[in-house]
Protein backbone atom coordinates (compact mmCIF):
# COMPACT_ATOMS: atom_id res chain seq x y z
CA UNK A 1 0.00 0.00 0.00
CA UNK A 2 1.03 3.42 -0.68
CA UNK A 3 2.65 5.23 2.63
CA UNK A 4 1.06 8.12 1.30
CA UNK A 5 -2.54 6.68 1.34
CA UNK A 6 -2.18 5.56 4.52
CA UNK A 7 -0.81 8.68 6.16
CA UNK A 8 -3.44 10.84 4.14
CA UNK A 9 -6.56 8.46 5.08
CA UNK A 10 -5.63 8.74 8.64
CA UNK A 11 -4.61 12.42 9.10
CA UNK A 12 -8.11 12.89 6.75
CA UNK A 13 -10.19 11.92 9.11
CA UNK A 14 -9.27 14.12 11.59
CA UNK A 15 -8.65 17.63 9.35
CA UNK A 16 -12.03 17.51 8.08
CA UNK A 17 -13.34 17.19 11.42
CA UNK A 18 -11.65 20.14 12.33
CA UNK A 19 -11.94 22.45 9.22
CA UNK A 20 -15.78 20.49 7.98
CA UNK A 21 -14.42 20.36 4.72
CA UNK A 22 -17.26 19.91 2.50
CA UNK A 23 -16.87 16.43 0.80
CA UNK A 24 -20.17 15.43 -0.36
CA UNK A 25 -18.85 12.24 -2.67
CA UNK A 26 -18.79 8.75 -0.50
CA UNK A 27 -16.49 5.90 -1.46
CA UNK A 28 -18.64 4.04 -2.85
CA UNK A 29 -19.95 6.67 -5.29
CA UNK A 30 -16.36 7.17 -6.31
CA UNK A 31 -15.90 3.32 -7.30
CA UNK A 32 -19.12 3.42 -9.19
CA UNK A 33 -18.23 6.71 -11.04
CA UNK A 34 -14.93 4.84 -12.28
CA UNK A 35 -16.99 1.51 -13.18
CA UNK A 36 -19.17 3.86 -15.01
CA UNK A 37 -15.63 5.49 -17.17
CA UNK A 38 -14.91 2.41 -18.04
CA UNK A 39 -17.65 0.96 -19.15
CA UNK A 40 -18.15 4.10 -21.67
CA UNK A 41 -14.52 3.42 -22.61
CA UNK A 42 -15.84 0.06 -23.67
CA UNK A 43 -18.61 1.47 -25.77
CA UNK A 44 -16.34 3.19 -28.14
CA UNK A 45 -16.32 6.19 -29.75
CA UNK A 46 -20.27 6.79 -30.20
CA UNK A 47 -20.34 9.25 -26.91
CA UNK A 48 -17.57 10.17 -24.95
CA UNK A 49 -14.95 9.81 -27.99
CA UNK A 50 -11.37 8.13 -27.84
CA UNK A 51 -9.82 7.15 -24.49
CA UNK A 52 -6.08 8.96 -24.44
CA UNK A 53 -3.41 7.47 -23.06
CA UNK A 54 -1.60 9.03 -20.63
CA UNK A 55 1.89 10.78 -21.15
CA UNK A 56 4.93 8.92 -19.04
CA UNK A 57 5.53 12.01 -16.68
CA UNK A 58 1.69 12.12 -16.20
CA UNK A 59 1.72 8.18 -15.33
CA UNK A 60 4.98 8.77 -12.93
CA UNK A 61 3.09 11.33 -11.12
CA UNK A 62 -0.27 8.85 -10.59
CA UNK A 63 1.30 4.94 -10.73
CA UNK A 64 4.35 5.49 -8.21
CA UNK A 65 5.12 7.21 -5.27
CA UNK A 66 5.72 10.17 -6.88
CA UNK A 67 1.84 11.56 -6.12
CA UNK A 68 2.40 15.33 -7.04
CA UNK A 69 0.01 17.69 -6.85
CA UNK A 70 -0.22 21.72 -7.79
CA UNK A 71 -1.18 24.49 -5.17
CA UNK A 72 -2.40 28.31 -6.48
CA UNK A 73 -2.99 30.52 -4.37
CA UNK A 74 -5.25 33.56 -6.08
CA UNK A 75 -5.89 36.60 -4.07
CA UNK A 76 -8.95 38.18 -4.84
CA UNK A 77 -9.66 42.48 -4.86
CA UNK A 78 -13.62 41.58 -4.03
CA UNK A 79 -15.45 39.11 -2.02
CA UNK A 80 -16.09 35.42 -4.03
CA UNK A 81 -19.54 35.74 -6.09
CA UNK A 82 -20.07 31.78 -5.99
CA UNK A 83 -22.75 32.24 -8.96
CA UNK A 84 -20.36 34.04 -11.44
CA UNK A 85 -17.49 31.42 -10.03
CA UNK A 86 -19.96 28.68 -11.19
CA UNK A 87 -20.74 30.14 -14.51
CA UNK A 88 -16.78 30.91 -14.65
CA UNK A 89 -15.93 27.46 -14.54
CA UNK A 90 -18.73 26.02 -16.57
CA UNK A 91 -17.88 27.72 -19.54
CA UNK A 92 -14.02 27.34 -18.95
CA UNK A 93 -12.40 24.30 -17.03
CA UNK A 94 -15.08 21.80 -17.21
CA UNK A 95 -14.94 22.23 -20.85
CA UNK A 96 -11.13 20.92 -20.93
CA UNK A 97 -10.38 17.86 -22.19
CA UNK A 98 -7.93 16.88 -19.27
CA UNK A 99 -10.53 18.87 -16.72
CA UNK A 100 -13.08 16.66 -17.32
CA UNK A 101 -11.47 13.49 -17.97
CA UNK A 102 -10.90 10.55 -15.42
CA UNK A 103 -7.65 8.61 -14.95
CA UNK A 104 -9.52 4.76 -15.57
CA UNK A 105 -6.63 1.67 -15.68
CA UNK A 106 -8.31 -1.65 -17.15
CA UNK A 107 -6.35 -4.30 -16.07
CA UNK A 108 -8.57 -6.65 -17.91
CA UNK A 109 -6.70 -5.50 -21.78
CA UNK A 110 -3.24 -7.21 -21.94
CA UNK A 111 -0.50 -4.46 -21.12
CA UNK A 112 -3.37 -2.02 -20.34
CA UNK A 113 -1.84 1.44 -19.72
CA UNK A 114 -3.78 4.13 -17.86
CA UNK A 115 -6.19 6.15 -19.91
CA UNK A 116 -7.70 9.71 -19.79
CA UNK A 117 -11.32 8.85 -20.27
CA UNK A 118 -14.04 11.95 -20.73
CA UNK A 119 -16.66 12.15 -17.60
CA UNK A 120 -19.83 14.50 -16.67
CA UNK A 121 -18.35 17.04 -14.16
CA UNK A 122 -20.13 17.52 -11.15
CA UNK A 123 -19.23 21.28 -10.03
CA UNK A 124 -20.40 20.36 -6.70
CA UNK A 125 -17.61 17.77 -6.17
CA UNK A 126 -14.96 19.99 -6.34
CA UNK A 127 -16.03 23.85 -5.07
CA UNK A 128 -14.96 23.84 -1.57
CA UNK A 129 -16.27 25.83 0.90
CA UNK A 130 -14.56 25.37 4.37
CA UNK A 131 -15.71 25.69 7.47
CA UNK A 132 -13.11 27.70 9.14
CA UNK A 133 -13.17 29.01 13.00
CA UNK A 134 -14.44 32.34 13.13
CA UNK A 135 -12.35 33.73 16.09
CA UNK A 136 -9.38 32.32 14.14
CA UNK A 137 -10.05 34.08 10.72
CA UNK A 138 -10.73 37.19 12.38
CA UNK A 139 -7.53 37.90 15.01
CA UNK A 140 -5.06 36.44 12.32
CA UNK A 141 -6.80 35.69 8.50
CA UNK A 142 -3.16 35.65 7.18
CA UNK A 143 -2.14 32.74 9.39
CA UNK A 144 -5.54 31.24 8.95
CA UNK A 145 -5.31 30.90 4.60
CA UNK A 146 -1.57 29.41 5.62
CA UNK A 147 -3.01 27.31 8.12
CA UNK A 148 -5.51 25.70 5.69
CA UNK A 149 -3.84 25.99 2.04
CA UNK A 150 -0.82 23.65 4.31
CA UNK A 151 -4.10 21.38 5.53
CA UNK A 152 -4.15 20.64 1.59
CA UNK A 153 -0.90 18.97 1.17
CA UNK A 154 -2.38 16.04 4.06
CA UNK A 155 -5.73 15.27 2.01
CA UNK A 156 -6.20 12.87 -0.51
CA UNK A 157 -8.13 13.83 -3.88
CA UNK A 158 -11.05 11.48 -5.24
CA UNK A 159 -9.33 9.79 -8.49
CA UNK A 160 -12.41 8.59 -9.32
CA UNK A 161 -13.19 12.59 -10.85
CA UNK A 162 -11.64 14.87 -12.36
CA UNK A 163 -8.67 15.76 -10.62
CA UNK A 164 -8.88 18.97 -9.25
CA UNK A 165 -10.34 21.09 -6.53
CA UNK A 166 -11.90 25.07 -6.27
CA UNK A 167 -11.32 26.09 -2.53
CA UNK A 168 -12.91 29.43 -1.54
CA UNK A 169 -11.41 31.79 1.57
CA UNK A 170 -14.27 33.89 1.17
CA UNK A 171 -12.54 36.60 3.97
CA UNK A 172 -10.42 39.54 3.90
CA UNK A 173 -6.69 39.14 4.73
CA UNK A 174 -3.66 41.88 4.78
CA UNK A 175 -3.62 41.70 0.93
CA UNK A 176 -6.92 40.84 -0.44
CA UNK A 177 -10.63 40.72 -0.41
CA UNK A 178 -10.84 37.19 -0.13
CA UNK A 179 -8.78 34.46 -1.67
CA UNK A 180 -9.31 30.74 -3.34
CA UNK A 181 -6.61 28.07 -3.54
CA UNK A 182 -6.70 25.86 -6.83
CA UNK A 183 -5.44 22.08 -6.25
CA UNK A 184 -4.44 20.14 -9.22
CA UNK A 185 -3.06 16.99 -9.56
CA UNK A 186 0.46 16.80 -11.37
CA UNK A 187 -0.67 14.22 -14.07
CA UNK A 188 -2.92 17.26 -15.28
CA UNK A 189 -0.42 18.85 -17.01
CA UNK A 190 3.37 20.56 -16.31
CA UNK A 191 2.93 23.92 -14.70
CA UNK A 192 3.95 26.09 -17.63
CA UNK A 193 0.76 24.76 -18.93
CA UNK A 194 -1.81 25.00 -16.23
CA UNK A 195 -0.29 28.38 -15.16
CA UNK A 196 -1.04 29.11 -18.80
CA UNK A 197 -4.49 27.34 -18.66
CA UNK A 198 -5.43 29.48 -15.67
CA UNK A 199 -4.23 32.53 -17.07
CA UNK A 200 -6.47 31.66 -20.34
CA UNK A 201 -9.56 31.78 -17.50
CA UNK A 202 -9.19 35.42 -16.47
CA UNK A 203 -9.92 38.68 -19.25
CA UNK A 204 -8.23 41.78 -19.00
CA UNK A 205 -8.90 44.06 -16.01
CA UNK A 206 -9.02 47.30 -18.72
CA UNK A 207 -10.83 45.45 -21.11
CA UNK A 208 -12.85 42.48 -20.29
CA UNK A 209 -13.15 41.27 -23.56
CA UNK A 210 -9.82 40.23 -24.31
CA UNK A 211 -7.23 37.83 -22.71
CA UNK A 212 -4.47 39.38 -20.57
CA UNK A 213 -0.84 40.34 -22.24
CA UNK A 214 2.01 38.28 -20.77
CA UNK A 215 5.64 39.24 -20.93
CA UNK A 216 7.76 38.50 -23.99
CA UNK A 217 9.09 35.36 -24.00
CA UNK A 218 12.97 34.97 -24.08
CA UNK A 219 12.81 31.47 -25.45
CA UNK A 220 15.20 31.68 -27.61
CA UNK A 221 18.31 32.49 -25.03
CA UNK A 222 21.76 30.70 -25.25
CA UNK A 223 20.92 29.19 -28.52
CA UNK A 224 23.71 29.40 -31.17
CA UNK A 225 23.02 31.73 -33.84
CA UNK A 226 24.71 31.35 -37.80
CA UNK A 227 25.79 34.87 -39.52
CA UNK A 228 27.88 35.74 -42.48
CA UNK A 229 31.23 35.52 -42.58
CA UNK A 230 34.00 33.09 -41.67
CA UNK A 231 34.74 34.19 -37.91
CA UNK A 232 31.30 33.95 -37.30
CA UNK A 233 31.02 30.68 -38.80
CA UNK A 234 33.65 28.97 -36.75
CA UNK A 235 32.21 30.65 -33.78
CA UNK A 236 28.95 28.77 -34.40
CA UNK A 237 30.69 25.68 -34.91
CA UNK A 238 32.68 26.31 -31.28
CA UNK A 239 29.56 26.70 -29.54
CA UNK A 240 27.94 23.73 -30.70
CA UNK A 241 30.92 22.14 -29.80
CA UNK A 242 30.54 23.88 -26.18
CA UNK A 243 26.88 22.51 -26.62
CA UNK A 244 27.77 19.49 -26.96
CA UNK A 245 30.31 18.82 -24.81
CA UNK A 246 28.25 20.70 -21.49
CA UNK A 247 25.33 18.18 -22.30
CA UNK A 248 27.37 15.28 -22.41
CA UNK A 249 29.10 16.13 -18.80
CA UNK A 250 25.62 16.97 -17.37
CA UNK A 251 24.36 14.27 -18.78
CA UNK A 252 26.81 11.89 -17.11
CA UNK A 253 26.38 14.36 -13.93
CA UNK A 254 22.58 13.79 -13.67
CA UNK A 255 22.91 9.97 -13.98
CA UNK A 256 25.53 9.88 -11.31
CA UNK A 257 23.10 12.11 -8.98
CA UNK A 258 20.32 9.79 -10.32
CA UNK A 259 22.52 6.19 -8.99
CA UNK A 260 24.93 7.66 -6.06
CA UNK A 261 25.88 11.50 -6.22
CA UNK A 262 24.03 12.91 -3.11
CA UNK A 263 24.20 15.98 -1.71
CA UNK A 264 26.15 17.25 1.40
CA UNK A 265 24.17 16.93 4.49
CA UNK A 266 22.56 20.58 5.07
CA UNK A 267 19.69 22.07 7.16
CA UNK A 268 17.60 22.25 4.25
CA UNK A 269 18.56 18.68 3.37
CA UNK A 270 15.05 16.18 3.75
CA UNK A 271 14.83 12.82 5.43
CA UNK A 272 13.22 9.32 4.44
CA UNK A 273 9.90 9.73 3.76
CA UNK A 274 9.76 13.73 3.37
CA UNK A 275 7.45 13.64 0.46
CA UNK A 276 4.53 11.86 2.77
CA UNK A 277 4.92 14.60 5.27
CA UNK A 278 2.27 17.77 5.55
CA UNK A 279 4.28 20.88 3.54
CA UNK A 280 3.93 24.61 4.88
CA UNK A 281 3.24 27.36 1.92
CA UNK A 282 4.08 30.23 2.87
CA UNK A 283 4.76 33.34 0.57
CA UNK A 284 5.75 37.21 0.84
CA UNK A 285 5.70 40.07 -1.93
CA UNK A 286 9.06 41.55 -3.13
CA UNK A 287 8.89 44.35 -6.24
CA UNK A 288 9.79 43.22 -9.45
CA UNK A 289 11.21 46.39 -10.23
CA UNK A 290 13.60 45.68 -8.04
CA UNK A 291 14.45 42.81 -9.37
CA UNK A 292 14.40 44.15 -13.11
CA UNK A 293 16.74 47.50 -11.69
CA UNK A 294 19.29 44.31 -10.53
CA UNK A 295 18.76 42.86 -13.51
CA UNK A 296 19.80 46.19 -16.03
CA UNK A 297 22.69 46.93 -13.27
CA UNK A 298 24.50 43.51 -13.63
CA UNK A 299 23.58 43.30 -17.46
CA UNK A 300 21.63 39.51 -16.89
CA UNK A 301 18.24 38.24 -16.86
CA UNK A 302 15.57 37.92 -14.09
CA UNK A 303 16.44 34.34 -13.55
CA UNK A 304 20.33 35.26 -12.92
CA UNK A 305 18.73 37.70 -10.17
CA UNK A 306 16.47 35.21 -8.91
CA UNK A 307 19.44 32.44 -8.63
CA UNK A 308 21.66 34.76 -6.83
CA UNK A 309 19.04 36.16 -4.37
CA UNK A 310 18.16 32.33 -3.40
CA UNK A 311 21.97 31.64 -2.88
CA UNK A 312 22.61 34.72 -0.80
CA UNK A 313 19.56 33.78 1.20
CA UNK A 314 20.20 30.05 1.77
CA UNK A 315 23.85 31.41 2.77
CA UNK A 316 22.35 33.62 5.49
CA UNK A 317 20.20 30.82 6.99
CA UNK A 318 23.20 28.28 6.22
CA UNK A 319 25.36 30.09 8.19
CA UNK A 320 22.89 31.19 11.51
CA UNK A 321 22.29 27.77 11.61
CA UNK A 322 25.79 26.66 11.62
CA UNK A 323 26.70 29.53 13.81
CA UNK A 324 29.18 29.11 17.20
CA UNK A 325 26.85 30.00 20.44
CA UNK A 326 27.76 33.19 20.67
CA UNK A 327 26.66 33.86 16.63
CA UNK A 328 29.56 33.99 14.93
CA UNK A 329 30.10 31.41 12.56
CA UNK A 330 33.12 29.03 13.40
CA UNK A 331 36.56 28.33 11.38
CA UNK A 332 35.35 25.07 10.65
CA UNK A 333 31.87 26.17 9.35
CA UNK A 334 33.84 28.63 7.15
CA UNK A 335 35.92 26.28 5.53
CA UNK A 336 33.29 23.60 5.29
CA UNK A 337 31.10 25.82 2.47
CA UNK A 338 34.00 25.22 0.01
CA UNK A 339 32.94 21.66 -0.22
CA UNK A 340 29.15 22.15 0.08
CA UNK A 341 27.28 20.12 -2.72
CA UNK A 342 24.14 22.17 -2.42
CA UNK A 343 21.59 21.31 -6.21
CA UNK A 344 18.20 22.00 -6.78
CA UNK A 345 16.05 19.80 -9.43
CA UNK A 346 14.65 22.09 -11.85
CA UNK A 347 11.93 21.50 -13.90
CA UNK A 348 12.17 22.91 -17.71
CA UNK A 349 9.36 22.89 -20.22
CA UNK A 350 10.89 21.63 -23.46
CA UNK A 351 8.05 22.65 -26.05
CA UNK A 352 6.77 25.63 -27.06
CA UNK A 353 4.11 26.74 -24.72
CA UNK A 354 0.14 26.83 -26.16
CA UNK A 355 -0.87 30.45 -26.92
CA UNK A 356 -3.50 31.75 -24.20
CA UNK A 357 -6.24 32.07 -27.50
CA UNK A 358 -6.04 28.92 -28.53
CA UNK A 359 -5.94 27.54 -24.39
CA UNK A 360 -9.47 29.57 -24.43
CA UNK A 361 -10.53 28.24 -27.91
CA UNK A 362 -9.75 24.89 -26.50
CA UNK A 363 -12.46 25.37 -23.98
CA UNK A 364 -14.88 27.77 -25.92
CA UNK A 365 -14.96 24.45 -28.20
CA UNK A 366 -14.94 21.70 -25.67
CA UNK A 367 -12.77 19.67 -28.45
CA UNK A 368 -9.58 19.18 -29.08
CA UNK A 369 -6.89 21.20 -31.28
CA UNK A 370 -3.80 21.06 -32.52
CA UNK A 371 -2.42 21.54 -28.90
CA UNK A 372 -0.48 18.88 -27.48
CA UNK A 373 -1.31 18.54 -23.52
CA UNK A 374 0.45 17.09 -20.54
CA UNK A 375 2.95 16.94 -18.88
CA UNK A 376 6.58 17.67 -21.26
CA UNK A 377 9.05 18.04 -19.12
CA UNK A 378 12.68 17.84 -18.55
CA UNK A 379 14.93 17.91 -15.68
CA UNK A 380 17.98 19.87 -15.05
CA UNK A 381 20.28 20.34 -11.93
CA UNK A 382 21.11 23.32 -10.63
CA UNK A 383 23.61 24.17 -8.26
CA UNK A 384 23.34 27.11 -5.77
CA UNK A 385 26.64 28.87 -4.28
CA UNK A 386 26.95 28.75 -0.51
CA UNK A 387 28.90 31.52 0.81
CA UNK A 388 29.73 34.60 2.91
CA UNK A 389 30.08 37.70 0.45
CA UNK A 390 30.78 41.01 1.71
CA UNK A 391 29.63 42.06 -1.35
CA UNK A 392 25.52 40.97 -1.98
CA UNK A 393 26.31 41.56 -5.58
CA UNK A 394 28.56 38.21 -6.07
CA UNK A 395 26.26 36.40 -5.38
CA UNK A 396 24.22 37.73 -8.56
CA UNK A 397 28.06 37.23 -11.05
CA UNK A 398 27.81 33.50 -9.48
CA UNK A 399 23.91 33.02 -10.55
CA UNK A 400 24.61 34.50 -14.12
CA UNK A 401 27.56 32.29 -14.28
CA UNK A 402 25.70 28.82 -13.40
CA UNK A 403 22.65 29.76 -15.37
CA UNK A 404 25.19 30.64 -18.56
CA UNK A 405 26.53 27.10 -18.23
CA UNK A 406 23.32 25.58 -18.29
CA UNK A 407 21.86 27.43 -21.12
CA UNK A 408 24.59 25.85 -22.99
CA UNK A 409 23.48 22.68 -22.71
CA UNK A 410 20.39 19.91 -24.03
CA UNK A 411 20.41 18.69 -20.41
CA UNK A 412 16.49 19.04 -20.02
CA UNK A 413 15.96 18.07 -23.73
CA UNK A 414 18.15 14.43 -22.73
CA UNK A 415 16.56 13.92 -19.56
CA UNK A 416 13.19 14.31 -21.16
CA UNK A 417 13.33 11.71 -24.25
CA UNK A 418 15.69 9.43 -22.08
CA UNK A 419 12.78 9.33 -19.47
CA UNK A 420 10.35 7.95 -22.15
CA UNK A 421 12.68 5.67 -23.51
CA UNK A 422 13.16 4.26 -20.23
CA UNK A 423 9.76 3.85 -19.40
CA UNK A 424 8.74 2.54 -23.01
CA UNK A 425 11.91 -0.11 -22.52
CA UNK A 426 12.12 -0.97 -18.76
CA UNK A 427 8.78 0.25 -17.06
CA UNK A 428 7.32 2.99 -15.09
CA UNK A 429 8.71 2.02 -12.27
CA UNK A 430 12.49 1.90 -13.53
CA UNK A 431 12.02 5.71 -14.67
CA UNK A 432 10.07 6.02 -11.01
CA UNK A 433 13.30 4.68 -9.44
CA UNK A 434 16.07 7.09 -10.91
CA UNK A 435 13.71 9.77 -11.06
CA UNK A 436 13.12 8.93 -7.40
CA UNK A 437 17.25 9.16 -7.14
CA UNK A 438 17.29 12.26 -8.62
CA UNK A 439 15.53 13.91 -6.34
CA UNK A 440 16.34 12.51 -3.00
CA UNK A 441 20.38 13.16 -3.67
CA UNK A 442 19.60 16.63 -4.33
CA UNK A 443 18.93 19.20 -1.90
CA UNK A 444 15.49 20.99 -2.82
CA UNK A 445 13.10 22.38 -5.92
CA UNK A 446 13.58 25.81 -7.76
CA UNK A 447 11.26 27.23 -10.22
CA UNK A 448 9.96 30.67 -11.65
CA UNK A 449 6.93 31.52 -14.01
CA UNK A 450 5.62 34.36 -15.59
CA UNK A 451 2.59 35.58 -14.94
CA UNK A 452 0.77 38.42 -16.58
CA UNK A 453 2.13 41.97 -17.15
CA UNK A 454 -1.42 43.74 -16.24
CA UNK A 455 -4.01 43.37 -13.72
CA UNK A 456 -6.31 40.37 -14.74
CA UNK A 457 -9.98 39.47 -13.72
CA UNK A 458 -11.09 35.72 -12.70
CA UNK A 459 -14.26 35.63 -13.71
CA UNK A 460 -14.92 39.06 -12.84
CA UNK A 461 -12.65 38.88 -9.73
CA UNK A 462 -9.91 41.17 -9.84
CA UNK A 463 -6.88 39.31 -9.21
CA UNK A 464 -4.60 40.97 -6.59
CA UNK A 465 -1.84 38.39 -6.29
CA UNK A 466 -0.72 34.44 -7.81
CA UNK A 467 1.15 31.99 -5.37
CA UNK A 468 1.70 28.60 -6.97
CA UNK A 469 3.56 25.87 -5.96
CA UNK A 470 4.22 22.00 -5.79
CA UNK A 471 4.24 19.40 -2.87
CA UNK A 472 4.07 15.59 -2.77
CA UNK A 473 8.20 15.04 -4.20
CA UNK A 474 10.85 13.73 -1.59
CA UNK A 475 12.37 17.60 -1.17
CA UNK A 476 12.24 19.19 2.24
CA UNK A 477 12.06 23.26 0.54
CA UNK A 478 10.73 23.88 -2.94
CA UNK A 479 11.25 27.94 -3.69
CA UNK A 480 9.19 28.96 -6.46
CA UNK A 481 9.03 32.65 -7.94
CA UNK A 482 5.87 34.00 -9.66
CA UNK A 483 5.09 36.99 -11.34
CA UNK A 484 2.64 39.51 -11.76
CA UNK A 485 2.54 43.12 -12.82
CA UNK A 486 4.84 44.70 -11.16
CA UNK A 487 4.63 42.13 -8.14
CA UNK A 488 7.16 38.91 -7.51
CA UNK A 489 5.76 36.25 -5.28
CA UNK A 490 7.98 34.37 -3.27
CA UNK A 491 6.55 31.20 -2.41
CA UNK A 492 8.16 28.39 -0.05
CA UNK A 493 6.96 25.11 0.45
CA UNK A 494 8.98 23.62 3.96
CA UNK A 495 8.92 20.68 5.48
CA UNK A 496 6.69 21.63 8.85
CA UNK A 497 8.54 19.55 10.62
CA UNK A 498 12.36 20.29 10.03
CA UNK A 499 11.72 24.24 9.54
CA UNK A 500 9.68 25.29 12.39
CA UNK A 501 11.77 28.77 11.52
CA UNK A 502 10.22 28.72 8.15
CA UNK A 503 9.41 32.22 8.51
CA UNK A 504 12.92 33.43 8.90
CA UNK A 505 13.98 31.69 5.87
CA UNK A 506 11.23 33.65 4.12
CA UNK A 507 12.50 37.11 5.87
CA UNK A 508 16.26 35.73 4.82
CA UNK A 509 14.61 36.13 1.01
CA UNK A 510 13.23 39.48 1.25
CA UNK A 511 16.63 40.84 3.29
CA UNK A 512 19.05 39.40 0.45
CA UNK A 513 16.80 41.33 -2.50
CA UNK A 514 17.09 44.30 -0.88
CA UNK A 515 20.66 44.06 0.04
CA UNK A 516 21.61 43.41 -3.66
CA UNK A 517 18.80 46.56 -4.48
CA UNK A 518 21.02 48.38 -2.16
CA UNK A 519 24.43 47.37 -3.96
CA UNK A 520 23.51 47.64 -7.24
CA UNK A 521 22.26 51.49 -6.53
CA UNK A 522 25.29 52.39 -4.92
CA UNK A 523 27.11 50.76 -8.05
CA UNK A 524 24.96 52.23 -10.88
Amino acid sequence: MDPRATADAASSSSLRKRLSVNTSSSPSSGRERESKARQEMDRGDAEMGAAEPMSPAGRLFRETHFNCYIVALLGLGAPVDVPAARAGLEATLVRHPRFSSVQVSDDVRKNAKPRWVRTKVNLDDHIIFPHLDPAATSADPDRAVEDYVSSLSTLPMDHSRPLWEFHVLDFPTSEAAAAVAIRMHHSLGDGVSLISLLMACTRSAADPSRLPALPPSSSGAGRPALSAGVLALAAWVWSLVVLAWNTLVDVMRFVATSWFLRDARTPFMGTEGVEFRRKRFLNCTVSLDDVKFVKNAMKCTVNDVLIGVTSAALSRYYFRKTASPDGTSTDDSRKAHKNIRLRSAMLVNIRKTPGLYTLAEMMDSSKDNDVKWGNQIGYIVLPFHIAMHDDPLEYIRQGKKTADRKKSSLEAVFTYWSGNLVVKLLGIKAAAALCYGMFTNTTMSFSSLAGPAEKVEFYGHPIVYIATSVYGHPHALTVHFQSYMNIMKLVLAVDDEQFPDSHQLLDDFAESLRLVRHAASAQS
